[in-house]
């Protein structure tokens, strides 16, 4: 074998297994790329609204932190709020301090692996976590009807799954993607993601299947989950449904009058 060839083949080889390490890499280690509870995205607030800490129980016995904030159980919705991949509860006090002059009752669910909660963020664990939630809040005596999910970032993937071919009051999604797919293709175009991947959250596929009114709320400037995914999930959402689409947010929407306008106005369309 000429010399020019046998170092071509070496140097092929060479790239073929570090693309293979890589992958590997990327497929043991892919949900503590997924998943940060310990992450502080956002940070400085003080509460200012009374909340209850409540713990929610899920199908698989874990007992999970959430905070419940109850205005009026008889008369206003109540939001169940999906929180992202990262952060505490406590990273979402400047959110929740906008609801108090809303007429809605919150409950503020923290993940399995979250907020000090016991268990391992998964994609099916999550979905159990949700149900656990909705459940809780049926047993308080309030309906799905009455209950408005809102899911922030990788809470929308976990909306749109309990959303499927139920009767909730509404649906909103902060910053949607199409499916952790295509979330993740978008950061490691090179490498089979489709193959690699464990947690899919195929939002894309389930979409359709919300009956709900729905508000898609995304950041033209996001730089983790593209604005094309947020107004894909649009286009594909059934009637009636809202959008708001700031021209310079990024994926941390920024919360002023204008967006807490459009949460209020979505809310009060549907009584």
């Amino acid at each position: 074998m000429p010399k020019r060839i046998k170092m071509f083949s070496i140097f092929l080889i060479t790239l073929i297994l570090i693309y293979l390490t890589i992958s590997l890499i990327l497929f043991l280690s892919q949900r503590s790329l997924l998943y940060h509870p310990v992450e502080n995205n956002y940070f400085g607030d003080d509460l200012k609204v009374k909340i209850e800490k409540v713990k929610i129980n899920t199908e698989d016995n874990l007992n999970l932190l959430a905070w419940f904030h109850k205005k009026d159980i008889k008369n206003f919705k109540t939001i169940l709020y999906f929180h992202g991949n990262a952060g505490a509860l406590e990273n979402r006090i400047h959110k929740i301090n906008k609801f108090k002059d809303m007429n809605v009752n919150f409950l503020l669910l923290a993940w399995r692996g979250f907020s000090g909660n016991q268990g391992k963020p998964t994609e099916q664990g999550l979905y159990k976590d949700a149900k656990g939630a909705i459940k809780w809040l049926n047993e308080k005596g309030i309906e799905d009807k009455n209950i408005i999910i809102y899911g922030e970032s990788l809470g929308t993937g976990i909306a749109t799954e309990v959303a499927q071919n139920k009767n909730f009051a509404g649906i909103i999604l902060e910053s949607p993607f199409t499916s952790m797919v295509d979330a993740g293709a978008s950061k490691y175009p090179i490498f089979p993601i489709k193959l690699l991947l464990k947690d899919k959250y195929e939002s894309n596929k389930k979409i359709k299947k919300i009956k709900s009114p729905i508000l898609v709320m995304h950041g033209e400037e996001d730089k983790i989950v593209p604005f094309y995914m947020g107004k894909k999930i649009f286009e594909l959402a059934n009637e009636p449904k809202y959008s708001y689409f700031p021209k310079y947010d990024d994926h941390m929407m920024e919360f002023n009058q204008e967006l807490i306008n459009t949460i209020d106005k979505f809310i009060l369309s549907l009584n």
